[in-house]
């Protein structure tokens, strides 16, 4: 079981920024490519970035991308989202989640990820 919690959400101006993190605890967090997803209402899960296990493989909706950084640290267990020049459409719950294998990572499928956290919501004013 791996548990997951955001934070870092809120409000923001278009064309600011704002940093989400993700805090794992549970079973042994480095085993897991990690992903965040959103949630804008009305909408569908949208995937946005994974990150494997080590964190030397990334990869990114094409929505995100040049504006969106995922990272993590083994160390303190946590997942970050760094979010750049953020626009009124990045507007949604953001939610992080784990899966089992960077393969599974990669199909951008929510049921390939076996974990999720509560999520937290980011407001884009225009």
């Amino acid at each position: 079981q791996v548990q997951l919690v955001e934070s870092g959400g809120g409000l923001v101006q278009a064309g600011g920024s704002l940093r989400l993190s993700c805090a794992a605890s549970g079973r042994t967090f480095s085993n897991y490519a990690m992903g965040w997803f959103r949630q804008a209402p009305g909408k569908e899960h949208e995937f946005v970035a994974a990150i494997s296990w080590s964190g030397l493989n990334t990869y990114y909706a094409d929505s995100v991308k040049g504006r969106f950084t995922i990272s993590r640290d083994n160390a303190k267990i946590t997942v970050y989202l760094q979010m750049n020049s953020l626009k009124a459409e990045d507007t949604a719950v953001y939610y992080c989640a784990a899966a089992s294998s960077w393969r599974k990572a990669l199909t951008e499928n929510t049921y390939d990820y076996d974990y999720w956290g509560q999520g937290t919501q980011v407001t884009v004013s225009s």
